[in-house]
């Protein structure tokens, strides 16, 4: 782990009206790509774009992933579709492939004064930076961002 690793993470709440997961990667991806942080509105329109392509993701993939989707392939991918749907980890999976970036999933656990990693998406574009979402353990994804630490050598101008 390196020390960019290590730094405190801070929670940026998200939106939670069904698009949260899409929202939290969206925004995630926004700063790894040195953006600023997106609007709420902004989020919105990439977070439905980012599930359109999850989508489709779904259906290049299907020899891949149809076995591990609850119910009908078909069924699946057109309730993914929708808006409000909610995202999960076969979602999580499919964003990092689209995006062709690591994700990493941070939970609070018991008695943990910091979140923990419990999930990791998309190793194979690297591991440096993944995007990092926060979930709470009862279906909402927020997005975190390492903090503003401000180094000795900074501070020196260096």
């Amino acid at each position: 782990m390196s020390d960019r690793d290590l730094r405190p993470l801070r929670s940026i709440r998200i939106t939670g009206d069904g698009r949260c997961l899409f929202r939290s990667v969206a925004y995630g991806a926004c700063l790894r790509r040195g953006h600023q942080s997106p609007t709420d509105s902004a989020q919105k329109e990439l977070a439905d774009e980012l599930r359109a392509k999850v989508a489709d993701e779904f259906i290049k993939r299907r020899g891949d992933t149809e076995w591990f989707l609850e119910g009908d392939f078909e069924s699946y991918v057109r309730k993914m579709r929708k808006p409000h749907a909610w995202g999960g980890e076969p979602e999580l999976l499919m964003c990092s492939h689209v995006l062709r970036m690591p994700i990493t999933v941070h939970m609070y656990i018991k008695g943990s004064d910091s979140p923990r990693i419990i999930a990791e998406y998309g190793q194979e574009y690297g591991k440096d930076s993944p995007v990092r979402v926060l979930y709470d353990g009862y279906g909402h994804y927020d997005a975190l961002q390492p903090s503003l630490v401000r180094t000795q050598s900074r501070l020196r101008g260096v």
